[in-house]
């Protein structure tokens, strides 16, 4: 019997390719898988087979692992799609980021909503939609999960376009965060349990458990640590005066509302810039202008140094495997948090807008969990967030680019932060400078 197809676009992805290839194969069902990785880049490709490669043989697998730059070469029969694309790499981000940071407005990451979130949206759109067109065509049954962000747009407007694809946008902030709490309470993260509901990047732990009981008591306690409030300033200040813990990191979050950006004085209290060790880093406009991310190191100089280390075969935390494993492998259930539509899910969020929510995952398919109406404080945020996506999205369905003037209008850092005018003035910048990847108009 042929193993399960599961394909992967924008495989040159250099950490959730391996993350992801790397807990597929921890499943028995899933062990002797064709891996079909796609780019469009032939020297990421050869990289990405090389780290696929590896994990195959050290971990001793039947699975067969393939390479195109053509991936309706590779979808036709797909199980499982993952999608990691990034579409024009570091060099549009050098504008998406940096003209808003000369009007104050810096971005943490910058990938999500907000301005920069808008124009890294009408970027990678079309792509997403062309591939779901092939996905449509090729293989309509398969279970396509998305990583690319920003999640809840792209995940609207595909889902707007191909309703009946099994397309879920993923995230791995929900669970990443559990395993933070667990640390702070004592507890490992299998004690935890919980309800998490809202949009991606902005959704609240609406019930938390540690071994049964409410944790929120002893969270309240645990949060007064001055090492721990070091650690997780927006969070934490969130969590005193909401009453929820939200997903997503403090220097990230600090994006998404009006609290934490606006004066010099707030951005070095609550969220200055660090780098991945914890030490004092740049803001990401500055560090993009040299060369991304990472500082400047090469996926080459990368790849190279994880060669030369050992590398574990263990299941990390990400979910893509264990809803390939439910859906098509062993059939063990699989419950997760995922990006859907808004039908009926949460009441007091816009009908037919994204949000993230419990998603049961089978043989049978993906099942949303129905949430009702979300606490009034908590909804008003994430409301005026969603707000905003949905006249991003509209702008690209309905090619009127007005609409993106008016989403960035009521932002609420930009407007915490910028007049109408200023606005305007910034986002006519953007679009002079970043209209090549907006073929759509």
């Amino acid at each position: 019997m042929a193993g399960r197809k599961i394909v992967f676009i924008g495989a040159g992805s250099f950490i959730f390719t391996r993350s992801l290839s790397r807990d597929i194969l921890t499943f028995e069902a899933l062990r002797d898988a064709d891996l079909w990785l796609v780019d469009i880049n032939p020297e990421h490709l050869e990289m990405a087979r090389r780290m696929v490669q590896r994990y195959v043989d050290e971990g001793h697998y039947p699975a067969r692992v393939h390479c195109t730059l053509d991936r309706r070469e590779a979808l036709p029969g797909a199980d499982g799609i993952l999608c990691t694309i990034q579409v024009g790499g570091w060099e549009p981000l050098r504008d998406e980021l940096g003209i808003p940071a000369r009007y104050g407005i810096e971005a943490a990451v910058g990938d999500t909503r907000g301005v920069w979130g808008f124009f890294c949206y009408l970027r990678t759109i079309q792509a997403i939609v062309d591939i779901a067109g092939d996905v449509q065509e090729l293989c309509p049954d398969a279970v396509f999960l998305n990583y690319t962000n920003p999640m809840a747009m792209i995940c609207r407007t595909v889902q707007t376009l191909y309703p009946k694809l099994r397309f879920i946008g993923l995230c791995h902030s929900v669970q990443e965060t559990i395993m933070l709490l667990a640390k702070w309470l004592g507890a490992a993260p299998g004690d935890m349990t919980y309800t998490c509901a809202g949009l991606n990047h902005t959704a609240f732990y609406l019930e938390l458990k540690c071994r049964g009981e409410d944790a929120y008591p002893r969270l309240r306690e645990i949060v007064e640590d001055p090492e721990i409030y070091r650690t997780e300033r927006v969070r934490i200040e969130m969590f005193r005066h909401l009453g929820y813990f939200v997903t997503e990191s403090s220097y990230h979050n600090s994006e998404y509302n009006p609290w934490f950006r606006k004066r010099d004085d707030l951005m070095e209290r609550y969220c200055p810039p660090v780098n991945f060790d914890g030490t004092p880093g740049e803001h990401m406009s500055a560090r993009v202008q040299k060369g991304g991310f990472f500082g400047g190191r090469s996926r080459r100089d990368m790849l190279e140094k994880w060669f030369g280390e050992p590398i574990s075969l263990e299941r990390g935390h990400e979910f893509a495997s264990c809803i390939f494993n439910a859906c098509f492998g062993d059939g063990t259930p699989f419950e997760f948090n995922g990006n859907v539509r808004n039908f009926g899910l949460i009441d007091n969020l816009p009908r037919g807008a994204c949000v993230e929510v419990p998603i049961l995952a089978g043989p049978n398919g993906l099942k949303s969990t129905r949430i009702g109406f979300m606490p009034r404080e908590l909804a008003l945020l994430n409301s005026i967030e969603s707000q905003t996506e949905e006249m991003a999205v509209e702008a690209y369905l309905n090619r009127d680019r007005s609409l993106i003037y008016k989403a960035v209008y009521y932002d609420p850092l930009t407007a915490s932060k910028l007049s109408l005018e200023e606005m305007d003035r910034m986002v006519d910048e953007m679009f002079a400078a970043c209209g090549k990847y907006h073929s759509f108009w």
